[in-house]
């Protein structure tokens, strides 16, 4: 399928985000294999000559395999791009069923601190964690070209032509106030969405099976409105060929105090 076939099934935006911006944990290496050569032939030699015996650098790389040959990118600024998709988060995220790897990050700080803020949290509690200050790592990142964009706001399902057709079923009003709506199957073939079960806070159904679907179509990404920040907007990127140039921007701490996360600490060398 063509790059502008997928642009014909799903509404698209060209994107440029010069900066974005991604938080990760700092367990996370600022600096892999990727940064530190020049091309495949480099990479490929010393991962040959390395990889059987060094259990950190095999975990370092991840599935490279994961991600097509014509996609990989080597040297300064593509580490942490080429990590998002050789480590799989095998829960899954938003847009993704765990089978394949997604880079996500916002459009601003603020949105990108809120998210992960979330969900840390979520798994800081789900773990019983006592009171700590978890350590992250903020990156700068450039982000740039056309997407599937589900910034045009919560609506019915679209059809291939771009008309609008009424959800499943009504949307309702949970206990909590959050609007929701019924799932619909999603094949890698459809050409629709349920823009409210898409962007549900905490039902990443219908939100994988868009993602399976734009991916399989070939689209380098999905841009849409942040779900935990209300003004913020976010990327999901299934390629690389939509980043360049990732590079470590400041330190972050995270205060969780037992029940959630209430400050977050931008650290600063002092001398």
């Amino acid at each position: 399928m063509t790059r502008s076939q997928w642009q014909e099934r799903w509404p698209t935006s060209p994107l440029a985000w010069l900066p974005a911006y991604r938080v990760v944990p700092t367990r996370f290496p600022a600096v892999n294999l990727f940064d530190r050569v020049a091309s495949p032939e480099d990479f490929e030699a010393l991962y040959a000559l390395e990889a059987m015996t060094n259990d950190r650098l095999r975990t370092e790389v991840g599935e490279l395999d994961l991600v097509p040959r014509d996609e990989r990118r080597f040297g300064p600024g593509w580490g942490p791009i080429m990590a998002a998709f050789t480590h799989l988060n095998p829960l899954g995220s938003r847009f993704s069923d765990g089978t394949y790897g997604v880079f996500y990050c916002a459009a601003s700080r603020a949105t990108a601190i809120a998210e992960t803020r979330y969900h840390s949290a979520l798994f800081l509690a789900a773990t019983q964690e006592p009171p700590l200050r978890q350590q992250m790592r903020l990156y700068t990142v450039l982000a740039e070209g056309d997407v599937v964009d589900l910034r045009g706001g919560v609506r019915g399902a679209s059809d291939v032509s771009g008309a609008t057709k009424p959800a499943t079923k009504p949307a309702t009003e949970s206990a909590s106030g959050a609007r929701t709506a019924a799932v619909r199957n999603v094949s890698d073939t459809d050409t629709s969405f349920d823009a409210p079960a898409v962007l549900s806070p905490t039902d990443y159904t219908a939100g994988q099976a868009l993602g399976r679907a734009a991916r399989s179509a070939g689209a380098p990404g999905i841009v849409y409105p942040s779900v935990r920040d209300a003004s913020g907007e976010c990327l999901a990127a299934f390629r690389t060929t939509l980043l360049r140039d990732c590079h470590h921007a400041a330190y972050l701490e995270y205060n969780w105090n037992g029940h959630e996360i209430d400050v977050v600490f931008e650290l600063n060398q002092v001398g």
